[in-house]
């Protein structure tokens, strides 16, 4: 079994940053397919491009571009490449830095797919703090990371085991179907009386359902923003805003940043 050390992936690196306790790195993927491995540390992984399968010895998961997942230090893993081109951003964090920001290393475990799109909001700064790399960005990586992993292993995961089971469904439907939502349709398809739907949103989305719709279609946008054929008005189109100058609005509301400024960053 290959273990591989800190700041080693496979393909070829295009970019390292080291901050203290964490290495931002991004890489171009080469193989078809890598060997069975685990790394010495855990990480985050971000697609940007190109289609990967992630295989572990319980599942294997297809990621394609805006792919976010978590890889604990005794995962065993192997990857394969499903396009012709294929880029990733990771995350890897030492052990010591769990240390030194008191998070619990017994909540990192296995494998996880980050589908909250807040959680793809704040890789998206950290990943354009990694670009810009001026003589801020390695404070403001890291104030990032803390609200990441607080986001991951904070306060959500304390109110995890207490979601009524209809939460799971209904970030689903969201994630499915930015463009047609209404209370009712929502309230049909779970079986839920639209009143304690409405009450209960806020409480287990910790926003409003209008914020966290407009997140999931900038989520989407973050990962489609790395396309060089797809224009702005086609991203647009393809993430449920009604034009160009809607998403450019939504969009900058979120990064202080126009989605065509944002875009610079990914080449």
């Amino acid at each position: 079994m290959k273990i591989l050390k800190k700041g080693n992936y496979y393909g070829i690196r295009k970019l390292e940053i080291e901050n203290t306790g964490v290495s931002f790195s991004e890489y171009d993927y080469h193989l078809p397919k890598t060997d069975w491995h685990y790394h010495e540390n855990p990480y985050f992984m971000y697609v940007l491009e190109g289609n990967l399968k992630d295989i572990n010895q319980r599942k294997t998961t297809l990621c394609p571009p805006g792919s976010f997942l978590f890889h604990n230090w005794q995962e065993t893993h192997m990857n394969t490449k499903e396009t012709r081109n294929a880029r990733g951003f990771h995350i890897e964090l030492d052990k010591q830095w769990f240390q030194d920001k008191k998070f619990d290393t017994d909540l990192w475990e296995g494998s996880k797919i980050m589908k909250d799109p807040r959680l793809h909001e704040t890789l998206a700064k950290i990943y354009y703090e990694f670009k810009n790399d001026d003589d801020d960005s390695k404070l403001s990586m890291d104030v990032l990371m803390l609200q990441l992993c607080d986001e991951v292993w904070g306060k959500n995961l304390s109110s995890k085991n207490m979601e009524p089971y209809w939460v799971d469904q209904l970030k689903q439907l969201i994630y499915d179907d930015v463009e047609n939502l209404t209370l009712t349709s929502l309230s049909n398809a779970l079986g839920i009386h639209p009143v304690h739907l409405s009450r209960s949103l806020p409480k287990y989305l910790n926003t409003t359902l209008g914020d966290y719709v407009r997140r999931n279609k900038i989520k989407k946008a973050i990962s489609l923003l790395g396309s060089r054929t797809l224009s702005l008005t086609e991203i647009a189109h393809e993430c449920g805003f009604s034009d160009h100058s809607h998403f450019t609005r939504t969009f900058k509301s979120y990064f202080s940043e126009t989605p065509k400024r944002y875009r610079q960053r990914f080449f």
